[in-house]
């Protein structure tokens, strides 16, 4: 009896000692007044109060901007190696658009979004292909890239896009009704996501007029459709081809090659992006590379503040409709386009374009001199110098490759080697941008 008393007594003051320690170790967990709390609890601990961050919302973007506001100088020898890499891992002057020659009746083509049973190439889809590539033999000196950013608002840069030899842009975006002074209006290539022609055009189910008439302001552009990135932008893709056919538009429409999308996914993978599936954006700035040899980037700008003002950016120049992120990486993207106009490789535009007395605008633009810290994604080495991706006869600003005989041309001085100066628009250009304006019928073939 003694012992098992003696035993219970040691129990009981265990006990006591044990609470009063637990007691002590929770009340001690409060934060005092004037104490610092654990660094992973600040982490988990909601937003900072503003008062304590006041301009923390615009650090990232004065990063950017800081990487950005060096005086940009084209680094030809950069620029050639980059091309090469790109043209030998994914050879976009014959494969980013699908044509009978290098889709043949009775092949298979693998949709590149999707693991599905590829797609028999019967007759009648084998004649939807293009004949000809478009590309075949012909590269151009300049070339503007338009996104859809909302950094394009009140840039007044649309005699500067519209002064480049080929103008590419995403999405059949608005170019009419007073967006012209931003935008231009002259366009050599327009991409069409079929999620826009089921949204806005129903489809193409009912009426297809508004369809038609809304492609007048692209004139007689290639027209771009990725028909075979998904099972069901397939026949919604077929059903524009045919509605632009039978409506005799002169818009031309080519599917993009689900072959090639799947190599410039591998290659940009190498780079160091990370990204579900590339955006239309990084897709024609990677083809204007290989089309080009000076390649200009506007409206490409992920961030909803203005670089120089700060004021709030709409998601497009034309509405805030917000896009899907998880599926693009668009910081990560810009990211590496960044990179390449640090390099020399292409060049960005932000911010707004200064009016000259001469035709287009001043190379000096009204930057922001400041930049973004921030994220700094990996981006793989540009490899070895690899045999330079020749380049063939240049079309005139006045004549696009499927119109005729190609006519050499020697681009506007001072975009040569190491050139800094912005393409001057020409009498020629202004010619076919006036020309643009009007609702243009198919040339005579």
């Amino acid at each position: 009896m003694r012992g098992l008393f003696s035993f219970m007594l040691t129990l009981s003051i265990l006990g006591t000692v044990m609470t009063a320690l637990v007691w002590y170790v929770f009340s001690n967990r409060n934060v005092q007044p004037g104490r610092l709390r654990h660094k992973s609890n600040i982490m988990n601990s909601g937003p900072v109060p503003s008062r304590t961050c006041k301009g923390c919302r615009d650090t990232v973007t004065e990063k950017v901007v800081e990487r950005y506001s060096h005086s940009w100088k084209k680094q030809e020898d950069k620029f050639r190696n980059f091309r090469s890499l790109l043209s030998n891992r994914c050879h976009g002057l014959t494969k980013a658009m699908v044509t009978q020659a290098n889709t043949p009746l009775g092949s298979k083509v693998v949709y590149d979004g999707e693991k599905r049973k590829p797609l028999q190439v019967t007759p009648e889809l084998f004649s939807t292909f293009a004949k000809e590539n478009p590309f075949v033999n012909t590269t151009w000196d300049t070339c503007s890239v338009v996104g859809n950013g909302g950094i394009l608002a009140n840039s007044s840069c649309g005699e500067k896009i519209d002064s480049a030899q080929f103008v590419i842009r995403c999405n059949l975006p608005p170019l009419e009704n007073g967006y012209e002074r931003d935008v231009g209006n002259k366009t050599d290539l327009v991409t069409a996501n079929p999620s826009i022609l089921m949204e806005k055009y129903g489809g193409l189910q009912e009426r297809r007029r508004p369809f038609v008439e809304s492609l007048r302001s692209y004139g007689d552009s290639l027209m771009l459709l990725p028909a075979f990135s998904y099972g069901h932008n397939t026949p919604v893709s077929l059903r524009a081809l045919y509605t632009i056919q039978d409506f005799d538009s002169p818009s031309r429409p080519v599917f993009l090659n689900p072959e090639y999308l799947q190599s410039l996914a591998r290659f940009w993978q190498g780079q160091g992006l990370r990204t579900v599936r590339l955006s239309t954006g990084l897709i024609v700035a990677s083809l204007a590379l290989e089309l080009c040899a000076n390649v200009h980037l506007y409206g490409f700008w992920p961030f909803n503040k203005h670089p120089h003002r700060h004021q709030n950016l709409t998601n497009h120049y034309y509405d805030d409709r917000q896009s899907k992120k998880t599926v693009h990486a668009m910081p990560a993207e810009f990211d590496h386009l960044l990179r390449l106009h640090t390099q020399g490789v292409l060049r960005i535009h932000l911010g707004e374009c200064t009016p000259t007395a001469s035709p287009g605008c001043s190379s000096k633009m009204a930057w922001a001199s400041a930049s973004v810290s921030g994220f700094s994604l990996p981006v793989g080495s540009l490899g070895s110098a690899m045999p330079t991706l020749v380049q063939h006869n240049t079309t005139s600003q006045t004549q696009k490759p499927w119109a005729g005989p190609n006519i050499n041309v020697s681009g506007p001085s001072g975009l040569g080697q190491g050139a800094s100066e912005d393409p001057i628009q020409g009498s020629d250009s202004e010619q076919r941008t006036k020309h643009r304006r009007g609702n243009r019928r198919r040339p005579g073939k």
